[in-house]
């Protein structure tokens, strides 16, 4: 058992009815008048929100008590339960030994989670034009022909008219595409919910420019691009909500985890090879790790979560979510030599660009589009890196110190009064404090700001901290991140 890890993986929300159990049942060796004691606490039935733990003790007698999830109260973890413990025996047992001694729970199986995202998740089509050149020697044949490459998406947001997907901005881009494809976006993008899926299929027709025209299906919901950042992999959909409803109506907007750690299950659903929507799962094996990736013509790094979940060409823009079905990222890369070591665009990223796509998608403004950002105008170097673990939540992160090594004369960071070698404690957007524990963090917390916005920089010089005025961010200080 993990520290720290929830109960079977599950939610304890009759926080009160826990507690309970377990001041009644441990005084048996909290008590020097009898020797029995619990021997494990085990899930024995789930059915519906219903979940029924069985104790037993070392006498041989059980008994048992039921927990409902997601109803009214709030999360228990096992942490929780041995500090509870302690404070009602006075006892010295580390929390090791306390695992040992009283708990044998196994993992629940995520069955039930599972199938909770597969509302939210889809395959997608993106069809476009392209020069395909075929060889079969000693002839070589050069040929425009239709293009489709299949991926994987899941549900953002659900309106009256428009139900909004999430994808991987290589997914409906291709730098291949022909001219007359109309630009290296899609010409046609067609997604598919899960139990409602269909292939394309060529038909005897052809269009005004001579491509042969493919039969996407009555399942199949044409979708339109409503924006993307190629440097942060993600573009955003939309398709009719009546048209999708029409083939399910109890499709489901994805709920998005507040963080992520190492070692926590990471939970893949995409279209693998084009072989239909399917699930994956293993665990974050990395929280952050740089990757290269080339999308439109040029390299760039790609923040990104190592996983070992398997995931294939096909993937690519599918939910990544943790044991409680939540969304921790969007999958987006793999290692063809290594199946275990894969990549997902992080949930600060997906989250913040997505955010950031919609709200100028919105604004009125027929000259904003895609996603913004700030030049701060300050260099960082870090150093003081070390693992910080959290004792009460179990988990821990990777910190350092964020220090300004430069800083270009006229902007932001400059007309704040940031100096090289302060240290950079947290952002203030608006009322907002965003810590900044790694670099990356900076960049982050940049998405999260709008024109109008107030912001201000926490900082440390010569051991002394200070917060720098507000700066009120106009259109001008933004720069389109396509």
């Amino acid at each position: 058992m993990k520290q720290g890890r929830k109960i079977a993986v599950k939610n304890f929300v009759i926080y009160g009815l826990l507690l309970l159990i377990f001041s009644c049942c441990l005084v048996f060796t909290g008590c020097g008048t009898t020797t029995n004691y619990i021997v494990s606490i085990q899930q024995t039935n789930s059915e519906n929100n219903v979940d029924t733990y069985t104790i037993t003790y070392s006498d041989g007698t059980t008994s048992t008590f039921t927990v409902t999830n997601g109803k009214d109260g709030q999360d228990v973890s096992i942490m929780d339960i041995y500090e509870n413990y302690k404070e009602i025996y006075g006892s010295e047992l580390t929390y090791a030994e306390f695992l040992e001694k009283y708990l044998n729970i196994e993992q629940a199986d995520n069955s039930l989670v599972i199938n909770k995202c597969l509302q939210s998740s889809l395959k997608i089509y993106s069809e476009f034009t392209q020069t395909v050149t075929t060889s079969i020697w000693p002839y070589q044949t050069v040929s425009n022909q239709v293009a489709i490459y299949s991926g994987s998406g899941v549900i953002y947001k659900i309106d009256e008219d428009y139900t909004y997907i999430i994808t991987n901005y290589h997914v409906i881009y291709n730098s291949n595409a022909n001219a007359d494809n109309g630009s290296n976006f899609a010409r046609k993008v067609y997604v598919y919910l899960y139990g409602s899926e269909f292939e394309p299929v060529a038909t005897s027709e052809t269009d005004n420019l001579g491509y042969t025209v493919y039969n996407y299906g009555t399942y199949g919901v044409k979708c339109e691009l409503v924006g993307g950042s190629v440097e942060n992999d993600i573009a955003v959909l939309k398709a009719s909500t009546t048209d999708l409803k029409a083939i399910n109506s109890e499709i489901k907007e994805v709920t998005f985890a507040e963080d992520y750690y190492v070692g926590q299950t990471a939970i893949a659903i995409g279209n693998p090879e084009d072989e239909g929507i399917s699930v994956t799962e293993g665990i974050v094996s990395v929280d952050n790790e740089y990757i290269n990736l080339e999308i439109d013509g040029t390299v760039r790094q790609h923040r990104s979560i190592r996983i070992d979940t398997a995931i294939y060409n096909g993937s690519s823009g599918g939910g990544l979510f943790n044991a409680k079905g939540e969304l921790i990222g969007i999958t987006n890369a793999g290692d063809e030599e290594d199946q275990n070591v894969n990549y997902a665009i992080p949930l600060q990223i997906v989250k913040g660009t997505v955010e950031n796509i919609m709200y100028y998608y919105n604004d009125n403004n027929e000259d904003t589009q895609n996603a913004y950002k700030i030049v701060l105008g300050v260099t960082v170097q870090t150093s003081n890196s070390k693992y910080v673990y959290d004792a009460n939540s179990g988990y821990g992160k990777i910190c350092e110190t964020v220090t300004v090594s430069d800083i270009t004369s006229g902007s932001i960071a400059d007309t704040l009064g940031l100096e090289i070698n302060d240290v950079i404690k947290s952002i203030y957007i608006n009322t907002t404090e965003y810590a900044i524990n790694q670099d990356f963090d900076i960049s982050d917390a940049i998405l999260q700001i709008r024109p109008n916005d107030n912001i201000s920089i926490k900082y440390t010089r010569n051991d002394v901290e200070a917060t720098t005025e507000n700066y009120t961010i106009s259109l001008d200080d933004l720069v389109n991140i396509k």
